[in-house]
Order: C-alpha cells, then sequence, then structure tokens
C-alpha cells in the first residue's frame, strides 16, 4: 500500500542527503517534496498542513543544517512525526473485568466486517479466549450462514436467532456467553451502502445494551478519503473505542491510515493484510513508521513466524540445518511455512535494508510464481530424492523437469537454492555472521536475481 509513498519519500531524503552542505533551501524544498509525497498518498490536506508545520518547526529549531548529517536528522524527524501522526502506540482490545468481553463491530456494507468478526475470533483463540461470534445482520442476503462458515474455520462458536431484533439478538448471545463460558463476544452488525440513520440508530441500540462494550470501526483502505469521513460520521454517533483497516495489502495509496486517527482522534487497532483468517496484525504506529520509510519491520515478521510456524517444528528445522541434516523435503515444508505468513513480497519487505537491493523484493505474482516453481520441482523428485540430492543426475534432472512442466535449469537452480542455503547455514554453525548479502542466490545468465525462502 505504501510502495508509491515510500519511493518519493526515499527519493526526497535521497536528494537532500547528496548535498555537500544543506542550506535553508534545500531543507525546504525538501518538506515541500515530503508535502507532496503525502498529498500523492490521498492523506487529507489538513492532515498533510499540520505534519508539515510541525516537521518544520522540528528541523529548524534542531538546528538540522548546522548538524553532520542533516538528510538522516530530517528522517529521524519525519520517523517521529509519523508515529504521532498514527497514533504513538499500539491500542489493544480492553478486556472487560468480569467475563465477557462485548466487541461491537461496526462499518459499511462490504467493508469486511464479517471477515473481520472471524479473524478477531481466530487471534483470540489464538490467545487461549474462548470466542462466540454473534450474527446482527439481518438484512443481507446469506449473511447468518457467511458467519456461521467464517466461524467454523476460525474454530469459533457462533450464535444467531435468525431474522430476531438486533438488539435483542445481542443481548441473548452475551447472557449465552456466560453460561457457555465465552471470555469474549464478538457482534457482526448490518452495515449499508452508505450512511443512513437506520444503521445508525441500530448501532446505536446495540451499543447501548450494555454497560460496557468496545466498538471498532471497520473501514475499507482502499477507500482512500471516504474511510476517513466514514470514520469521521462514526465517531459523532458513536462511542467508537478505535478503528479496523482492512486491505492493508491492496495497491491503495494509504491515505486512509495516515490520516484517521488524526481527524477522527481514535487509534488504528489492527490492520488486515490478507483475506485469510490469520492476516490480522496488531497495528503499530512506530513500525508502521518504518515501513513507511523503507526501513523494514522485523519485529512484526518475528511475531507472525511465531503466529504461524509450529515451535517444534521450528526447532526440529533449525537442528537440521545446524546438524547438516537438511534436504529438499525439508526444503518444500519450510517453504510452505514460509508460505502461510503471507505473500513474499511483503514479508520480504520487512526485513530492514532488503528495499535497498536490486532484484531482493519481487512482485507479488513473482513471489508467488517463484514458490510455485520450487515446490512443483520438488514435488516431481521421488521420496529418495529429496532425502538424498546426490542422486540427482542429468537423466533424473530431465525427468523432473518434464514431470513438474519446467526446464532443466530451473531445477538446477532449485536445487541450487537448497545446497547454498546448507552452505549458508554450516557457516552459521561456525560462528560465522549471517549477512543480508547472504540471502541473494546468483542465477547463471539470462535469469532474474532469485530470492532467499
Amino acid at each position: 500500500m505504501f510502495e508509491s509513498l515510500t519511493d518519493n519519500l526515499k527519493n526526497a531524503f535521497r536528494r537532500l542527503g547528496s548535498k555537500g552542505r544543506v542550506t535553508d533551501a534545500d531543507l525546504r524544498r525538501g518538506l515541500k517534496e515530503i508535502r507532496t509525497a503525502l498529498l500523492d498518498a490521498d492523506v487529507n490536506y489538513q492532515v498533510v498542513k499540520s505534519f508539515e508545520r510541525r516537521v518544520r518547526d522540528k528541523a529548524l529549531g534542531a538546528d538540522v543544517l548546522k548538524g553532520l548529517n542533516p538528510a538522516q536528522q530530517l528522517v529521524k524527524i519525519t520517523h517521529d512525526e509519523l508515529v504521532h501522526l498514527l497514533g504513538e502506540r499500539a491500542a489493544p482490545i480492553k478486556l472487560a473485568k468480569q467475563r465477557p468481553t462485548v466487541v461491537m463491530l461496526c462499518g459499511l456494507q462490504g467493508s469486511g466486517k464479517t471477515t473481520m468478526a472471524g479473524k478477531l475470533g481466530r487471534r483470540a483463540k489464538n490467545d487461549g479466549l474462548k470466542p462466540l461470534l454473534v450474527a446482527t445482520d439481518i438484512y443481507r442476503p446469506a449473511a447468518i450462514q457467511q458467519l456461521q462458515v467464517v466461524g467454523e474455520q476460525a474454530g469459533a462458536d457462533v450464535f444467531q436467532m435468525g431474522q430476531s431484533n438486533p438488539v435483542d439478538i445481542a443481548k441473548a448471545a452475551v447472557s449465552h456467553a456466560k453460561s457457555g463460558a465465552h471470555d469474549i463476544v464478538i457482534i457482526d452488525t448490518a452495515g449499508r451502502l452508505h450512511i443512513d440513520e437506520a444503521m445508525m440508530e441500530e448501532a446505536s441500540a446495540i451499543e447501548a445494551a450494555f454497560d460496557e462494550v468496545e466498538t471498532l470501526l471497520v473501514v475499507d483502505a482502499m477507500t482512500g478519503q471516504d474511510a476517513v469521513n466514514v470514520a469521521e460520521a462514526f465517531s459523532q454517533r458513536l462511542s467508537v473505542d478505535g478503528v479496523i483497516l482492512t486491505k492493508l495489502d491492496s495497491d491503495a495509496h494509504g491515505g486512509a491510515a495516515l490520516s484517521v486517527r488524526e481527524v477522527t482522534g481514535r487509534p488504528i487497532k489492527f490492520v488486515g493484510t490478507s483475506e485469510h483468517l490469520d492476516g490480522l496484525d496488531v497495528f503499530h504506529p512506530d513500525r508502521m513508521a518504518q515501513r513507511i520509510l523503507g526501513q523494514g519491520d522485523i519485529l512484526t515478521l518475528i511475531e507472525r513466524a511465531q503466529q504461524t510456524l509450529d515451535a517444534n517444528q521450528a526447532a526440529e528445522m533449525q537442528r537440521k540445518l545446524l546438524e547438516d541434516e537438511f534436504d529438499l523435503e525439508d526444503f518444500r515444508q519450510h517453504l510452505r511455512s514460509v508460505r502461510k505468513m503471507g505473500p513474499l513480497d511483503q514479508i520480504l519487505k520487512m526485513i530492514p535494508g532488503a528495499e535497498n537491493m536490486p532484484g531482493m523484493i519481487p512482485s507479488p505474482e513473482e513471489g508467488e510464481a517463484e514458490l510455485d516453481l520450487v515446490d512443483a520441482v520438488i514435488c516431481s523428485m521421488t521420496p529418495q530424492e529429496r532425502r538424498d540430492p546426490e542422486l540427482l543426475n542429468g537423466s533424473r534432472r530431465r525427468r523432473i523437469a518434464r514431470g513438474s512442466g519446467r526446464t532443466v535449469q530451473e531445477v538446477n537452480i532449485v536445487v541450487k537454492q537448497w545446497k547454498d542455503l546448507r552452505e549458508m547455514m554450516r557457516g552459521v554453525a561456525k560462528g560465522q555472521p549471517l549477512q543480508l548479502g547472504d540471502l541473494m542466490i546468483g542465477r547463471q545468465k539470462k535469469v532474474k536475481v532469485r530470492r532467499p525462502f
């Protein structure tokens, strides 16, 4: 989402850093480029004006021009102001003192509330809580059935009372949760194609039915400034505790993420990063600021790995790598585990410095194609060949190429990737430092650079 904004900001800082001596005019020109980059990203105009003023005041007040590296100082100031703009710190759901915690999802139709209910249910279950999803959307065709399907996929119970009054459904669900030992109740409310009085009154009535309720507004990040307008309208009518941005993995400009907190005063609590039920991340303003500035996000990468990968399998994989027992079957399982963490291009962008290495970050299509290639090649091998790749002579490689629909050259590349990864881990086992450049696996001529897996 922030790719264009990141590129524009990096270009502005690069031009400033290329100068031996930075003048006041250079600094103001750099600030103008930052402003243009934010406006191009569809950030609210008033938000951009306020942001630029704060950065300018800090830059001039900090005597940036007298510093040894004005460009780096400006990056630091911009980072700090981005963190401030995005909300300073993460804002998790507040668990009620007495079980169950009631969470109400509101928003327009099509924003992704029903899927988000399943994602929150999956996340709650992973955190050791027992979730209950509640179907109060009695208007949209098949909305109840959709929530039941999503709930089954998330491993969460679903409560529904057909076409009953939504407020009565919500009250009955909370009573059921108390008797069923559920820890959190997630209410999926009805939406509309646009904001109207009936939708607002119904959401207000559900909210008023409970003494303590966490109201989360789900907005589609792809709608740009409309998302900000929707958030502002809901915040004026409901006690919105936070915002969930969906489709953060899209190709939208990102203006909603940078504007919604400043305009509404409500924190962004979660962001949807994929269509899968595991595609939900806690929103960390400092980490998002680092990603916008092209500095990676290693902490989110680690958290996603911990949530996705089985600890015992990961430990066994590590043991095999360090003890030189890592075969092609292990390589295939490793790739499939990585795939569960999300699209390859998103994962690699979280590695600090990766975006500065030519050929390191694939397009979404290239990333999926490369993973498909490796999987197809290894699947075309016999179990014996996977366990002992030294058996792969010329005739076997030609057979594997025919079976996988690939070329012999591509089969050779997959085997080389496995060997390079094994050699790299041998070095780690001997105490050699691991450099980011070690992850780049070279291809033969006329073939693009291969990325790590």
